[in-house]
């Protein structure tokens, strides 16, 4: 007999576009990207943290350029995709939040949230998809959600709203791409320890309150997510459109 052959991990030859890629998880998927083969381009507004990172993945044996970009920026965006190369993965990372109790959420918190983590994302998303289209290239587009977009949370009305939404926003979207080839999913991460988070998990109270959530009694690391990013991105994923890969450890489980 012979035996099936595990569909390759590999991204050798594709093209992968990563928000929010001058920090933390976006600094991890592009990592991880890039480490499968895929030519990678860093976007966020800070021309020094994505160049840094893009010399570190070339100095590590790595492909990647910078693009200095605001995804808010919704004509920005469109020249910007329009004038590169089609991609094959896109990863929608990103976001923001004011944590910040229901009763005190203000005018301006609702929409300094909404406008990056849904907004964003979603025209962002259009942008790819259509040169993907138009390219007749398959692909996959992977939203970095959160747990959050599955539960809700104490000082996390808005926030929730947008995870929520953009669990939606991936099953549409799924539907839509679809007959194009092109695959849409979400990863929801737990509380996840970078430099911009540490100083939060300094307040015992509130991390034992988050380990408690945390069946495996952990806070997550950047590199729970990597392994996640790269099977959505490559063809063992194949079948794999329209739902969530949720890296919470066991958060959203009772």
């Amino acid at each position: 007999m012979t035996l099936p052959k595990t569909p390759s991990f590999r991204l050798d030859g594709r093209r992968a576009l990563v928000t929010g890629a001058g920090r933390g998880i976006g600094v991890a998927c592009a990592a991880a990207l890039a480490e499968a083969g895929a030519h990678v381009v860093l976007v966020a507004r800070t021309a020094t943290e994505i160049e840094a990172v893009a010399e570190e993945i070339r100095a590590e044996g790595g492909s990647a350029e910078a693009l200095v970009l605001d995804v808010t920026d919704t004509e920005a965006v469109r020249a910007a995709i329009e004038a590169a190369e089609p991609f094959d993965v896109l990863v929608n990372n990103a976001g923001t939040n004011r944590p910040r109790s229901f009763l005190q959420v203000t005018e301006e918190d609702y929409d300094a949230i909404t406008v990056l983590n849904q907004r964003a994302a979603f025209f962002v998303s259009q942008a790819v998809a259509l040169r993907m289209v138009e390219a007749k290239r398959a692909g996959s587009i992977i939203h970095i959600s959160s747990q959050m977009g599955h539960v809700g949370g104490p000082r996390r009305s808005v926030y929730c709203m947008t995870k929520h939404g953009m669990e939606g926003l991936a099953k549409a979207m799924a539907v839509d791409l679809a007959p194009h080839r092109i695959r849409v999913n979400t990863i929801g991460p737990t509380f996840i320890e970078t430099p911009l988070t540490r100083p939060f998990f300094t307040d015992k109270t509130f991390l034992d309150e988050v380990l408690k959530k945390i069946k495996l009694g952990r806070l997550g690391t950047v590199e729970d997510l990597m392994g996640a990013v790269v099977f959505l991105a490559s063809d063992a994923s194949a079948l794999v459109t329209g739902t969530a890969l949720v890296v919470d450890g066991g958060w959203t489980a009772d």
